[in-house]
């Protein structure tokens, strides 16, 4: 770039130079005259610096259109300097131009005007009058002359003396500068003297043909100042009368100089169109350097004033991507474009160390809100930050995971319109003056129901009201622990008191069957036998519930070992298909053992009662026995080992589903309300999880009931095997 500056530099002082150079020659300042072959010189060399001028301006606003369509900052505002400053150069050399071609017409109009032409045919007639004037007296004196010749008829050779004394004679009464004989050739014959003694010389050979036909030939002053003429001597042979006569030189020379400048004018009447074009074609080679040059001086100019606008704009592109650090470089010196770039250096430095230290804030911010984060998401108990208008701006997992939504739901809502369980609470919290207001909620989340401790704590800022802090407790395994511990100890109670007195009552009933039966009248016997029996079989009955109150008071703690669950399946089922011969039972079992560490007798236990109420189900639909179906799956997902028993019975309730799994929680007539509970403690023992589902082809009129048994393998076994449950802190804390 800095070569291409030079180059151009260079040849806009040449095409300045030859352009003066050019208005100099023009104006005939210098000793060089403008002929037409120096004016076509001059505007052969203006017009290749004008050319180079064009590559050069031509370079220059390339590089401009590219910056322009690369989107370089600052391009139009480029753009638009140089078309002003092109405007501005080109307006004064058009308008120069014009007043230049008028002033040359106007001018060339004056020269050639009909005066002009008149002053100078008058003057080459004035001339050419005093010549010809000498040359009519010298015709009469080569007839006067010549008469007398031809008249006396000398002879030449006898009487050359007389001839030439006569000449002489001649010569010195008319004035004469040369008086001879001649011949043809222009050899002299004889020669008269003259008192001028000038050197005359001899005729043109042109001049003859005239002076054959007897009349004077004259001869125009040439490179002398004589006047000539020739005439022949019709009584000699090849002999001619050969005259001169001087002229004032003042006068010759004015003629000649008249003859020069009348011929150079009718030249330059003639070439007028041609000399009006070639100073045209100078004057506008040279208006085009002028132009041109200026033009490329403009954009110089407009290069050094929109390379600190280029590089503002550009800093401010990189500050606004977010680079601070960026600098805009300014020259030591005076001037508004320097003072912009102090000032904007100044600018980026305050926003730099403004931003240094807003970071280095938000740096200890962000530390203290991941250690509040961190905390928050260690401990058990949800907390949901609200703003003062009931907004979410805070949640940890624990808070998610107790209202079963994930983290985007509630940030940013409004926790009433999110949560309604909690408006009631959070309004009440809104109307206290001061304390923490606590309750325990209900919510239902995918038909499972959960018991939340709720405590919300005001957040005030200044004695105003600035956010809620809302506290959540799961305590739902909390209260059925405690809910199963209870009924376990009434279960315990009720089965101690009952047990008591059924073995009497069973005995008394046999007693009296055997002793008083034969003495019963007979036709009082057959009620005494039905009394009987039913009390023997009431009591039977009773017995049967007391032991499951038993059962499910006194769980044992289970004793682990690694089993294959597709032996305990077989073992559960086995027992419910022999019982149930008209229900179809089909298991499903992977080739490979599927190992998990369980109580063998307690799990059992729990799938037998599962499958009981599958059979029961069955039973319960009402007159289908032959179609009823159970299939039981053994499966491994996820790390964890899977029991699933399907049944085409009458299915599970949608609505309060998991109710189902609370003591004294049943859907049939006769039922305790304790085989699902047994099999939920059961599962809790183990560390796994019991679902109530309903089968993949359920609907169209089809009915049926999955219940899912989920039990931990691997590590994850041990340690549920060594986390104590629900149930049993609570019947530690009873």
């Amino acid at each position: 770039m800095r070569l291409g500056r030079a180059l151009g530099l260079l040849i806009v002082i040449l095409a300045l130079a030859a352009a003066f150079v050019s208005f100099l020659v023009l104006t005939g300042e210098t000793k060089i005259q403008p002929t037409p072959a120096v004016v076509r010189t001059a505007g052969i060399v203006n017009g290749l610096l004008v050319l180079l001028l064009i590559g050069v301006v031509a370079y220059e606003a390339f590089g401009i259109w590219l910056a322009r369509r690369r989107g370089r900052a600052a391009a139009r505002l480029h753009v638009r300097i140089i078309t002003l400053f092109s405007f501005v150069a080109a307006l004064p050399a058009i308008f120069m131009a014009v007043i230049a071609s008028i002033t040359l017409d106007k001018g060339l109009d004056r020269w050639f005007s009909e005066r002009t032409q008149a002053i100078v045919a008058t003057s080459r007639t004035v001339a050419q009058a005093y010549v010809q004037e000498h040359s009519r007296t010298l015709a009469l004196d080569l007839l006067a002359i010549a008469g007398e010749f031809n008249r006396v008829r000398p002879d030449i050779g006898a009487n050359r003396d007389a001839i030439a004394a006569y000449l002489t004679n001649q010569a010195d009464l008319r004035g004469l500068s040369a008086a001879e004989l001649i011949h043809r050739d222009g050899s002299p014959i004889i020669e008269g003297q003259t008192r001028t003694n000038l050197e005359v010389p001899p005729p043109p050979e042109n001049i003859f043909a005239e002076a054959d036909a007897g009349r004077p030939s004259l001869i125009a002053p040439g490179t002398t100042n004589l006047v000539g003429g020739v005439i022949k001597l019709a009584a000699l042979e090849d002999v001619y009368l050969y005259l001169a006569r001087p002229i004032d030189p003042r006068v010759t020379r004015y003629l000649r100089l008249t003859e020069e400048n009348a011929a150079e004018y009718e030249e330059l009447r003639a070439n007028r169109f041609g000399v009006q074009v070639a100073f045209a074609i100078l004057f506008i080679g040279v208006a085009l350097v002028v132009l041109l040059s200026a033009i490329w001086i403009g954009l110089g100019f407009a290069d050094r004033l929109v390379t600190p606008i280029r590089r503002l704009i550009s800093a401010v592109s990189e500050i606004s991507s977010g680079n601070l650090d960026v600098r805009v470089p300014s020259a030591s010196g005076v001037g508004d474009i320097n003072l912009l770039g102090h000032t904007f250096n100044t600018m980026t430095s305050q926003l730099r160390s403004q931003r240094d230290e807003l970071l280095a804030t938000n740096d200890q911010l962000d530390e203290r809100r991941r250690f509040t984060e961190a905390v928050l998401s260690g401990v058990s108990a949800g907390v949901i930050g609200l703003d003062k208008d009931g907004r979410v701006t805070l949640a940890n997992r624990s808070a998610t995971e107790a209202l079963r939504m994930p983290e985007g739901d509630l940030l940013g809502h409004a926790l009433a319109e999110t949560v309604p369980e909690l408006a009631p609470m959070l309004e009440e919290a809104r109307q206290r003056l001061r304390g923490p207001t606590e309750g325990q909620v209900q919510i239902v989340r995918e038909g499972d129901s959960r018991t939340l401790n709720v405590k919300v704590t005001q957040e005030r800022l200044k004695g105003r009201l600035d956010g809620f802090v809302i506290t959540l407790d799961d305590i739902t395994d909390l209260v059925a622990a405690q809910r199963r511990s209870a009924w376990a100890d009434v279960a315990r109670r009720i089965a101690h008191e009952i047990k008591n007195p059924l073995t009497p009552i069973q005995l008394s009933a046999e007693r009296l069957k055997r002793r008083f039966g034969a003495r019963v009248a007979e036709d009082d016997r057959k009620v005494f036998d039905q009394c009987t029996d039913t009390i023997v079989r009431q009591v039977g009955d009773i017995r049967r519930m007391v032991d499951e109150f038993s059962a499910f008071a006194r769980m044992p703690k289970p004793q682990m070992d690694e089993r294959d669950l597709r032996e305990v399946v077989r073992e559960a089922v086995f027992l419910q298909e022999v019982g149930n011969p008209n229900i179809r039972f089909e298991l499903a079992l992977p080739d490979e053992a599927v190992m998990a560490n369980v109580d063998h007798r307690l799990v059992t236990q729990a799938l037998t009662n599962v499958v009981k109420n599958a059979t029961e189900s069955i039973e319960g639909r009402g007159g289908a026995n032959a179609s009823g179906l159970i299939l039981v799956r053994v499966s491994e997902d996820q790390g964890a080992a899977v029991i699933d028993v399907e049944d085409n019975g009458k299915g599970l309730p949608q609505e309060a589903r998991e109710a189902l799994l609370e003591p004294y929680m049943t859907t049939r007539e006769k039922g305790t309300g304790l085989g699902l509970a047994i099999v939920r403690k059961i599962m809790e023992e183990h560390g796994g999880s019991v679902a109530l589902l309903d089968p993949p082809w359920i609907g169209e009129g089809r009915t049926g009931a999955l219940v899912r048994l989920t039990f931990p393998v691997g590590h994850e076994a041990v340690a549920a095997a060594s986390t104590p449950t629900p149930t049993r802190q609570a019947a530690e804390g009873a």
